[in-house]
């Protein structure tokens, strides 16, 4: 049986310090995902908040560095459902606005280099 959960709403700090470290250059879409602040580049999520994680998108080869020296963890938004290759900031890092501001560029140039997303079309409306 699927039991959900409700999840909180990410604090305040952590929305600011979100709004605050977003790369300045290169074309950045901000809009909420599951309700979340979230930056988005070539169509693809790079950034975003969910609870009072941070959420990063990285190449495989800033993966490991990310785990290895700042202790990042693969993002599971549900127990058992790893998101590929999304990483979640510590919160040591959260702390240190000057180290991990490169990590969100890091993020938005790794989605840039895919191949830009398709928007999606309205689904047609069904008559009745």
């Amino acid at each position: 049986m699927l039991q959900l959960v409700a999840w909180r709403k990410s604090p305040p700090d952590l929305v600011r310090l979100f709004d605050r470290l977003l790369p300045e250059r290169g074309a950045i879409e901000r809009r909420k995902m599951f309700g979340y602040p979230a930056a988005f580049a070539n169509g693809h999520l790079f950034a975003g908040l969910h609870q009072e994680n941070l959420v990063l998108k990285l190449g495989e080869a800033d993966r490991q560095v990310f785990e290895q020296k700042h202790g990042a963890t693969p993002f599971e938004p549900m127990l058992g459902r790893k998101m590929g290759a999304f990483m979640v900031a510590p919160p040591a890092l959260l702390a240190d606005a000057k180290t991990l501001a490169p990590w969100l560029d890091k993020a938005r140039a790794y989605v840039a280099s895919l191949p830009a997303k398709e928007k999606k079309k309205p689904a047609a409306k069904r008559k009745r």
